[in-house]
This record gives structure tokens, sequence and C-alpha cells, in this order.
């Protein structure tokens, strides 16, 4: 049994909080807004949606970024709803699932691509000790998938062995278009990945 939560800064810093109760039925969960918040998923046209942008409104948001009205401009809407960057869905219970971030969302063929997805199932791989995809652009589909992927020690796998392998579990359109062998990932001083440097990195 645990207890976990989401939030960020802007919101001081909860939103969301899975109860040490449903922490095992509801594993993988962000939870349920936190007493005095709102939170909902919205579409690009602010209308509720399944899978969209998390949104906060209460007490607990900051009312904007320090002598940065631009900034704080852009991150509430008209009526008041902090924008998260989030995506996120939200189940029939009413709980919270973390997608990715709306800036590492791509666009190929028309679809909406969530690259966490991507890299959660090629984590499965024994031979992936790490992964990034990002989007890049392609003429034909507009946006596609490439991975750089951290072999574990000792291990080897090829591209076309990585393909099969999320071919068998994830639709088409999701497989990257490019995988990369390298020796590691750039990372910020908070130990993130940096994908920024990634998406500069030059063309295959």
């Amino acid at each position: 049994m645990f207890c976990q939560g989401y939030g960020l800064t802007e919101t001081a810093p909860g939103a969301t909080f899975l109860e040490a109760s449903q922490s095992a039925r509801k594993v993988g969960s962000a939870g349920v807004p936190v007493f005095f918040a709102n939170v909902r998923v919205a579409g690009p046209d602010l209308a509720d949606a399944v899978v969209g942008e998390v949104l906060v409104q209460g007490p607990n948001v900051t009312p904007g970024y320090w002598r940065d009205p631009e900034a704080t401009a852009a991150a509430f809407s008209e009526d008041g709803w902090f924008h998260t960057g989030d995506i996120a869905r939200i189940d029939e219970e009413g709980h919270l699932h973390i997608v990715d971030r709306v800036k590492d969302m791509y666009i190929s063929g028309g679809e909406n691509v969530y690259p966490a997805e991507v890299e959660a199932v090629m984590f499965e791989h024994p031979a992936v000790a790490e992964v990034a995809v990002v989007g890049v652009r392609d003429a034909t589909w507009g946006e596609v998938g490439r991975a750089f992927v951290v072999r574990r020690q000792g291990a080897d796998v090829t591209e076309d062995e990585l393909r099969g392998f999320l071919l068998r579990r994830l639709a088409k359109y999701k497989i990257p278009r490019y995988f990369e062998m390298v020796d590691d990932l750039p990372r910020t001083g908070s130990g993130k990945i940096h994908k920024p440097a990634l998406r500069d990195h030059p063309a295959p």
C-alpha cells in the first residue's frame, strides 16, 4: 500500500492524490482532485475530453508568474483554468492517469503519438536500459518517431528486432521510423532526459 499524488509548483504543489486504499486497485493512477481543487481534462478547444491537457483551478493555484504578465496570460484560460502542459485521461471513476507532456506529443499522419507510451513498451524489452522517443519532421506523415536507445551492458539488439517487438504491442503509426543506439542520453541538471537536445540531434 502506498500514497502518491500529482501536481506542479504552480499548484502549490498538489492537484490530485491517490488515496492509500486505492493504491493497488488503481495502480498507475495519479488519483482524484485534492480538497478545494478543480481538475479536468480538455481538448484543444478547451471542451471536456477523455484524453487531453490537464487544467487546474482553485485557491492552491498561483495567481501568476512574478513580473511576467505574458507568461501568466499564456498559462491561464480566459475563465481562469491553469494549463499544466501535461496530457492525461480520466477513467470512468474520475481517476486521473498521466499520459505525457503536451510538448512531447507529436502528430503522425493525423494521429496523436505519445512518446511516453512507446517508451514504456520499449522498456519491456530485456536489452533496453534507457530509451527516449521524440517526433521529427517527415515529408509524408508530418512527423515520425525517432527512438534513442541505450542497451543494457552486454546486451545486443537490432533495429529490426525492436521494430518487430513493438509491432506486436502497438499500432503501426506509433512505431518510431528511426532507431539509434547511443551510449547515453543527454540530461538536465535535475537528471531528467533533455529531449530538446535530442530533437536538435542531426538527422539520421
